[in-house]
């Protein structure tokens, strides 16, 4: 069966090396067959998706809005959920594993939620938090080896 992989960062307040890792990662992952689930906006959102689209694989933007044309490009499958920020949880509970890439309340919002229900998050990036169930990587060749080897043993 197919693995979903979320990924999960800053929309607009993205970094450089956030976007670079986030396009890096979505590559990485669609190389790998994983399904890469985003909440279809902009940002790190958006640059895995594009890593995903340029790799041939699959990217499902889960919406805040009403709206399937607000997906940002890239996305294979846009879904437009009327749920608003309570789209996160949908973003986490979809998934097998969450990537989270740079930091920012929203993506702080996703990682407790994962923990909280038992979805490993690896981090790469961001805001340092040492915490159970969040395994910190410095790269996203390090993070998609780790998924993979959580993927692996799940």
């Amino acid at each position: 069966m197919t693995s979903y992989v979320s990924v999960v960062g800053p929309g607009e307040a993205a970094t450089t090396a956030d976007l670079a890792e986030a396009r890096h990662a979505g590559g990485l992952l669609a190389r790998r067959g994983y399904v890469v689930v985003t909440g279809g906006l902009d940002g790190v959102m958006a640059a895995a998706a594009e890593g995903v689209r340029d790799a041939g694989g699959v990217a499902l933007a889960l919406l805040p809005g009403r709206d399937r044309g607000a997906a940002s490009p890239g996305h294979t499958l846009a879904i437009p959920t009327g749920l608003g920020e309570m789209r996160n949880a949908l973003v986490v509970r979809s998934a097998d594993v969450v990537l989270a890439v740079g930091g920012s309340w929203g993506t702080l919002s996703e990682i407790a939620l994962a923990v909280r229900t038992g979805v490993p998050v690896v981090a790469v990036g961001g805001w340092a938090m040492p915490a159970p169930g969040v395994v910190e990587v410095a790269t996203a060749e390090d993070a998609v080896r780790r998924i993979t080897e959580l993927l692996d043993h799940s």
